[in-house]
């Protein structure tokens, strides 16, 4: 009955807006939806006010960030205003948990809201999560290819500066995330030209090439030749033939064993 009375209150509100003098800047801004039921949206809504998580459960802001993807598909993008401030609320939380939780799901997301919502509201959150702690970086990292090719090409590019800083992790012994960063750069080759594939990730794919764990070296191998085919089919052929070059250079005429092993491997 509660409710009840609740949504009729809501709704009726809502009727009368439309007719009233409220702007349409602060129409945007209100909560109202008729997808679901209101008080249901409020109740899903207020996970993440930091009493709940002191008399209801401590993950309830995890469970919030888990089910966001669903909810905002459920509602639609005309509806994402209503999820929006909850949404940055739970990007921002004190919880490493809570945001690698978005951090995994945000190109979901991406799909769900669309190029232009997703330019506006999820690029800056995106950026946050690329500066977190690795347990909240892998999340973005593992999907980096799914957001990326969303973006326009002009923001696409922007991301290029940043490839490099996945080198770096809090913890070096952490080789999973070399390894699933080469894995993102061989799908990151369908995005980019053959100038920005020269000049930003062929110096990455390098490194990995001399990577400390063989487990890494072994998809940067496939990510070099992935690199040799897209360079060949490229209209300007300089640049393959200088990449194939700096292969002889670095590694077929390694004074190394190991070298001259890679050369022998990226060729097979």
């Amino acid at each position: 009955q509660h409710m009840d009375s609740t949504l009729r209150y809501i709704h009726n509100d809502s009727d009368l807006s439309t007719s009233s003098s409220f702007s349409p800047e602060e129409e945007r801004k209100s909560k109202v939806q008729d997808v679901v039921p209101q008080a249901l949206l409020d109740q899903y809504l207020s996970m993440t006010d930091p009493s709940r998580a002191q008399t209801v459960d401590t993950e309830i802001a995890k469970h919030c960030a888990y089910s966001l993807p669903g909810v905002a598909l459920t509602l639609g993008r005309q509806n994402w205003h209503c999820l929006k401030d909850t949404y940055e609320t739970l990007a921002s939380d004190m919880q490493w948990k809570v945001r690698r939780t978005l951090a995994f799901s945000i190109h979901e997301l991406a799909v769900i809201l669309g190029d232009q919502l997703t330019a506006g509201d999820l690029v800056p959150v995106f950026n946050g999560f690329l500066k977190d702690l690795d347990e909240v970086r892998i999340g973005v990292l593992k999907h980096l290819h799914d957001f990326l090719k969303l973006l326009h090409v002009d923001k696409r590019r922007e991301y290029l500066y940043q490839l490099q800083e996945f080198l770096v992790t809090d913890n070096s012994r952490n080789w999973r995330f070399r390894a699933e960063l080469a894995e993102q750069l061989i799908l990151l080759l369908d995005l980019y030209s053959a100038r920005d594939i020269y000049d930003y990730l062929r110096p990455i794919a390098f490194s990995l090439c001399a990577d400390k764990v063989s487990s890494v070296r072994w998809i940067s191998y496939k990510l070099v030749s992935e690199m040799v085919k897209k360079l060949y089919l490229a209209s300007t052929p300089t640049f393959v033939v200088d990449l194939m070059n700096e292969l002889v250079e670095k590694f077929c005429r390694c004074h190394k064993w190991s070298g001259r092993q890679t050369f022998v491997f990226i060729c097979q």
